[in-house]
């Protein structure tokens, strides 16, 4: 399993993305899940457990996992939305907290992505989610550092990319 973690507006998913694009171009059977399928504004951080017990779980004996997405605003579950995870060669988890301390035994490696400055991807974030958004996004900015710093997460990461 490889996470690739750092915070909002870093690029994340779109390095996610190409990596799953070229492992799945080499052969490679990939399953990509994102933290953003749990997270939400008011909580983003402890639905961990609905992480590892619906896919990492299942997937590391060897059977299909499954989630709900919810809502990032709500945190209500989408209607109809249950996601199968079919056992990958490789899983590539993405998102805030993906390479969080008690994930990281089950990892092959943990990738850091910082992705600029707290601005440049403040503005990056308000770009993909909207103006609306920017409040939200600037909060979950000061939670991510505080989170960062205690989960050594970038300090434990095998690769470090701006």
């Amino acid at each position: 399993m490889l996470a690739i973690d750092g915070p909002s507006g870093a690029g994340k998913s779109t390095l996610a993305a190409q990596v799953v694009a070229g492992l799945t171009a080499r052969g490679c059977r990939t399953a990509l899940v994102s933290t953003d399928a749990f997270a939400t504004w008011d909580d983003p951080v402890a639905w961990w457990p609905r992480l590892a017990d619906g896919v990492l779980r299942p997937l590391a004996a060897g059977v299909a996992g499954a989630y709900r997405r919810v809502d990032w605003s709500t945190g209500a579950p989408r209607p109809g939305e249950l996601v199968g995870v079919e056992v990958p060669d490789v899983l590539v988890l993405e998102g805030v907290s993906s390479g969080r301390a008690s994930v990281r035994p089950l990892l092959s490696h943990l990738c850091w992505l910082s992705g600029g400055s707290a601005a440049e991807r403040l503005a990056r974030a308000v770009a993909r989610d909207g103006p609306a958004a920017r409040d939200e996004l600037a909060r979950w900015q000061r939670f991510e550092r505080g989170w960062f710093t205690v989960d050594g997460t970038r300090e434990a990461a095998g690769s470090r990319l701006s």
